[in-house]
């Protein structure tokens, strides 16, 4: 059974930093693409970053230069760096694999999802 478990998530003044972590049971990540992607109140979800299974990354504009998504393979674990964290960075995140059907599959191309982790951006 394959399970996907966020934490990191939290309550964080703007311009902070929170730093997302996914732990993976019953897959190997090396072999996925792995995503985060988020859902805002009254918002579609979107794509925020992935990690490809060669180690490419790829940002949603409104992230780029503030968020850093990696891998620790050793623990089977990805994580979202956080920086300069903006009010409208307020959402739930959820951590996202995919085969690699391509190098930055689609969001409806991801195979298993996590429940989530709520990131407030609020003073």
């Amino acid at each position: 059974q394959v399970q996907l478990v966020e934490s990191g998530g939290g309550l964080v003044q703007p311009g902070g930093s929170l730093t997302l972590s996914c732990a993976a049971s019953g897959i190997i990540f090396s072999i996925y693409a792995v995503a985060w992607s988020r859902q805002a109140p009254g918002k579609q979800r979107e794509l925020v970053a992935v990690i490809s299974t060669r180690g490419d990354r790829n940002y949603t504009d409104s992230v780029k230069g503030r968020f850093t998504i990696s891998r620790a393979y050793a623990t089977n674990t990805v994580y979202l760096q956080m920086n300069s964290l903006k009010p409208e960075d307020t959402a739930v995140y959820y951590c996202n694999a995919g085969r690699p059907r391509r190098r930055f599959p689609f969001l409806h191309e991801y195979d298993y999802w996590g429940q989530g982790t709520q990131v407030t951006v609020s003073s």
